[in-house]
């Protein structure tokens, strides 16, 4: 497989996380997807590698894409900080846990769309929903899931939390 697809959504409130991401090889269309993420950055949505302290980046490679326009410091600042160490941390630990393989690690990059709310409050929350939904992402995309029976048996009872009605 050339590309894993993972989404997760974790806590509540402003603080709210929801990832999607890509894991896939560096040869492949993840490789190209991560390299024009870091290679073409705008305003409002500057993209940034996950470390998990300056100088200490995780493997895979993860790129870190903002799935809204940050309008302001205080929304940077929750990116750049609490946002990237709970990425950071949640791709270590899949690869210390074994849902990435250690040996896989040099050939896969992974690009993973974060959410941050404007009026996002605390700090504290938006590292423990982020890393949580990181960690559930990166172990959907790895396991395949949901799968096709696991779809198809909760479409009808589903309801989207944030479908407005």
């Amino acid at each position: 497989m050339s590309m894993f697809i993972g989404e997760a959504l974790a806590g509540e409130g402003n603080e709210i996380a929801h990832i999607d991401l890509l894991i896939g090889d560096k040869a492949g269309p993840v490789g190209v997807a991560f390299a024009n993420a870091l290679a073409r950055q705008s305003e409002g949505h500057s993209n940034l590698l996950a470390v998990l302290t300056p100088n200490l980046a995780v493997k895979p490679a993860t790129v870190m894409i903002t799935k809204v326009t940050i309008k302001g410091a205080k929304q940077a600042v929750q990116m750049f900080g609490p946002a990237q160490a709970a990425v950071a941390k949640a791709v270590a630990d899949s690869v210390a846990n074994g849902v990435i393989k250690k040996g896989d690690v040099e050939n896969l990059v992974i690009v993973c769309g974060v959410f941050i709310h404007w009026e996002a409050a605390d700090d504290k929350k938006i590292y423990d929903y982020n890393y949580e939904a990181t960690v559930m992402a990166i172990k959907n995309a790895m396991e395949g899931k949901p799968n096709v029976d696991e779809m198809l048996a909760g479409k009808d009872a589903a309801a989207h939390p944030f479908r407005g009605f």
